[in-house]
Parts: C-alpha cells; sequence; structure tokens
C-alpha cells in the first residue's frame, strides 16, 4: 500500500553556516513517482535523506502516511523506506541472495517466506533465480548490480521507495534499460517514490511529477513533467529545459503508444546458416531476427553472411520512450527492436513512426 508524503517547512542547518535545506514544503501523492531534479549541492540529496531520517531534519515535520516521522524509531523507520542508491551499494562479501535478503531477516521473516521473496524479486527485476542468487556483486556487470540493489530495496514491500541517483553510474544504454525496467516495476507495484537526479532528461521520462530545485532546494517549479516542458516557469527552469523541448516531448510518449511493426523474417539461435540464406531468399528480404530459445532477441544477420551474427547493442522495451527508440535506431543503423516485460520479442519500431510523433508534436506547439 503506497502512502502520501508531506514535507511542511523542512529546514536543515549545520552550524551557523546558510540551511543546506531552507524552508522546504511539498506534497508527494501515494502511488507516484516525484523526481528532484537540480544541479549538484542544490540540497536534493539532503532533502530526501531527511524523509528516512539518514539526516536529521533542524525543524520543520514530515510525516509519511500521516504518521510524523520523527516520532518513530529511526531504524524502524528506514526498515520501512526502501532505498536504492548510485552504485547498488550491495554488501560484496553477501551473495545476491543474501543482500536481497537483509531487511526481510531484520524484519524477523522466516527462512521459508525470506527465500521465496528472494526468488520473487530477482523473478520482478529480470534475474533468472537459479543463475544469480548465489553469485557474488563482484561477479555482476553494473546493470545486474543496479537491479539486484532495486529488489533489495523493494524486498520487505515498503509503502515508499527513495531512490538517489540510483542509475548514475552505468553506462547509457544500460540508463535506459534500467529506467524502462522502473516503470514496469513501477505499472505493477504502485510505490510512492522520491528519485533524485541531476539529468532533466530522466526526470521527464520517470517522473509523474518534477520538482525543479534551486539552490537550499528553493522549489523553482513542482508540475507535470507535460506542463514543465511546456510552461518553464522562470529562466532556470527553462534552462533546464535547454534547447529542443519539441523533441524531448518524444519523452512523455511511450513506445506503447504507437503501432509496431514486425520482423519480416524470424530465425532461432540454433537454426543453421544454410536453413537461414534460405528462408531469407524465398522472402526477398536481406536480413533476418535471430531470437533464443526463450524469444529473447539476440542478433541481426545478413543473407550474405549468414554465418555472422551482428549483436543488438540497443533494444528497448514497451516502457522505453520513443525518444529511446530514437536513441536505439540511431545506434542500431535500422529499426528499434522491442521487447515485453521478461525480455520476450514483440516487436520493432520504425524511424517513419518517430519521425510523425515528431511532427504532430511540432504541429500542436
Amino acid at each position: 500500500m503506497a502512502s502520501e508524503i508531506q514535507l511542511t517547512e523542512v529546514t536543515k542547518r549545520y552550524g551557523r553556516r546558510p540551511p543546506a535545506v531552507d524552508n522546504f514544503s511539498i506534497t508527494i501523492p501515494a502511488g507516484e513517482i516525484v523526481v528532484f531534479v537540480g544541479p549538484s549541492g542544490c540540497g536534493k540529496t539532503t532533502t530526501m535523506r531527511m524523509i528516512n531520517r539518514l539526516i536529521e531534519p533542524t525543524s520543520g515535520r514530515i510525516t509519511i502516511g500521516g504518521e510524523d516521522t520523527s516520532t518513530l524509531d529511526p531504524d524502524k523507520l528506514r526498515r520501512t523506506i526502501g532505498y536504492a542508491i548510485q552504485q547498488a551499494g550491495l554488501f560484496p562479501h553477501m551473495t545476491v541472495g543474501q543482500n536481497v535478503s537483509v531487511v526481510p531477516g531484520l524484519l524477523g521473516w522466516d527462512r521459508t517466506k525470506i527465500a521465496d521473496r528472494v526468488e520473487e524479486m530477482l523473478d520482478l527485476v529480470g534475474l533468472d533465480p537459479a543463475e544469480y542468487r548465489d553469485r557474488y556483486p563482484r561477479e555482476l556487470s553494473g546493470g545486474q548490480q543496479q537491479r539486484v540493489g532495486v529488489a533489495r530495496a523493494l524486498a520487505a514491500d515498503p509503502p515508499v521507495l527513495l531512490m538517489d541517483e540510483p542509475f548514475g553510474a552505468v553506462d547509457p544504454i544500460t540508463r535506459g534499460n534500467l529506467q524502462d525496467e522502473l516503470m514496469r516495476l513501477q505499472a505493477e507495484l504502485r510505490k510512492t517514490i522520491v528519485f533524485v537526479t541531476h539529468d532533466f532528461d530522466e526526470a521527464v521520462k520517470l517522473g509523474d511529477r518534477i520538482a525543479v530545485l534551486g539552490d537550499q532546494s528553493k522549489i523553482l517549479q513542482y508540475d507535470t513533467p507535460e506542463a514543465v516542458l511546456a510552461n518553464p516557469a522562470d529562466d532556470t527552469v527553462a534552462g533546464f529545459v535547454g534547447a529542443g523541448a519539441s523533441l524531448k516531448q518524444l519523452t512523455l510518449r511511450r513506445v506503447r503508444d504507437v503501432e509496431l511493426t514486425q520482423a519480416h523474417v524470424i530465425v532461432s539461435t540454433q537454426d543453421e546458416p544454410a536453413q537461414i540464406r534460405s528462408r531469407l531468399q524465398e522472402a526477398g528480404k536481406s536480413f533476418a531476427l535471430v531470437l533464443d530459445p526463450r524469444r529473447r532477441p539476440v542478433a541481426w544477420v545478413h543473407v550474405r553472411e549468414p554465418q555472422v551474427r551482428r549483436p543488438i547493442r540497443d533494444m528497448v522495451s514497451n516502457e522505453s520512450t520513443l525518444q529511446d527508440a530514437l536513441e536505439a535506431i540511431l545506434t542500431e543503423g535500422g529499426n528499434a527492436v522491442v521487447t515485453g516485460g521478461r525480455g520476450e520479442y514483440v516487436g520493432l519500431v520504425e524511424i517513419d513512426t518517430v519521425m510523425a510523433a515528431v511532427r504532430e508534436l511540432r504541429e500542436a506547439v
């Protein structure tokens, strides 16, 4: 069950210096993703950490689900709030399964319930439990570590999830995939999520609402991504939006909202090159999409060299934005491959589809 969060006139001071956060007030609706975006040092992380009392407010009031957090034991409070940070923050001496089970263990869950929850959470974030449960963090890629970090944050089914630049330390393609995964999870779980970033495009993609923050966490604008893009509150917010606002509007459109096409020829990783060439020649096509036994896309092959697989470097999901799809098209030099919730192939996005959306957005401005 998601919970509303309210911060009322919250201030944080360190000694005699000017406040790091000054008189901050906001209501974060239950079940929504609210993104704090602003330059480094503006106080956005400090503000978020006061919600779970990793940093104690100097003054003001914070409530979660109507309950004043200052009246609660800090350790017990934190066990009811998921927390995901940059570079995952996994315990290196623990296996993936042990990392995910940390908070349920602290809450006194029995072993069977914990084991079932670890399986469920790893599956939820797209990691096969049998393959990853007993691995150590050092044996995972950066993106896989972040997925484990999200699984750990969600393991005890908290009503609130705090995310502090969780995808900032991975490459752009992996970052886009992790953003898509978060959107898919949120569609299923409907948590109240406070997400901190300095990347405005990430804020627009993920946020139900965006709080653009200035110095001392002053709220410059708090609104939906559509409203911030269309009507920046002042020159500072307009600077965040930057040039090409109409192109940024592609971030508001999802792959699931457009019509997908299908690859004309689909083959299996188990097919022989001669079979693949024959099928392409019969269809009169140059390229075939290669799927593995679980129908996950892995590569393209050309009729002239069916034994050579060109790996797909950048794919999108139904939760991806059309801007993601455009980037994948440019990276791949062809159509963007679209996958479903478990990585299975569902279709393609063509460049003509994206360009039609751009024309519609420009005409609407």
